[in-house]
């Protein structure tokens, strides 16, 4: 680990412990739910961070169809990875939220359904990435991050096209409004979770670009001592 990743790491943790104190002890208990409540400040921000992911592979997607640079193929799965850790945690704090509050763990509305399509998605794209052996792997995989770009849109608007069990916006446009110390511990944890995203895609895409070196190296070499 370089000193600029290790310095970005630092930062990011310092940020995350205090974003947990903002969360747990500064922000009030919410009146109705209680302190179950609190896993708010980590569902939220995990979608907001699996999200900026899922940009950033689109992004690389792109251009890896357009330019076949292999920087770009190495950022889009690198951002793959990070995304799905961060849609996994959406997955998991959900139903743990729910099943106080609504009585049940999971239902199948347009949010949550939308949202565990999205999850499957990405998991697809990974898996193509891990075990085909084929020569246009890299371009069906950019295809399909495509695809599921269309899903992030859907997840992040349902709440709006559609009547669901999920709870309605609290910020932003159509939002209710959110206590002002709930506010900022929502805020401050958003930029932790951003800035732990963007630490798991740098540290990814470094190891992604070291594997994609060697294996030229290797293809070199392998072409260099053939008869």
């Amino acid at each position: 680990m370089n000193k600029k990743i290790s310095f970005f790491a630092i930062i990011t943790i310092a940020l995350l412990l205090w974003a947990f104190r903002q969360a747990m002890y500064v922000a009030p208990t919410e009146e109705t739910m209680g302190d179950i409540q609190r896993i708010f400040y980590y569902h939220v921000p995990s979608a907001f961070a699996a999200f900026g992911c899922f940009f950033v592979n689109l992004i690389a997607s792109l251009a890896y169809l357009k330019s076949r640079n292999l920087k770009a193929d190495a950022l889009a799965l690198a951002s793959a990875e990070a995304g799905v850790v961060f849609c996994t945690v959406v997955l998991v704090t959900g139903p743990l939220w729910a099943r106080p509050v609504w009585g049940i763990w999971w239902t199948w509305d347009a949010r949550l359904t939308s949202t565990l399509l999205l999850w499957l998605i990405y998991v697809s794209y990974l898996l193509l990435r891990r075990f085909s052996t084929a020569g246009q792997t890299p371009v069906l995989a950019a295809v399909l991050s495509v695809f599921g770009s269309i899903d992030v849109v859907f997840v992040y608007m349902s709440i709006r096209w559609f009547r669901t069990q999920h709870p309605q916006p609290v910020m932003g446009p159509g939002g209710g409004g959110l206590d002002p110390r709930m506010a900022h511990a929502l805020l401050w944890n958003f930029l932790a979770f951003s800035c732990w995203g963007a630490l798991l895609i740098w540290m990814r895409f470094k190891l992604e670009r070291r594997h994609q070196q060697l294996e030229e190296a290797y293809a070199m070499r392998a072409v260099g001592s053939a008869p």
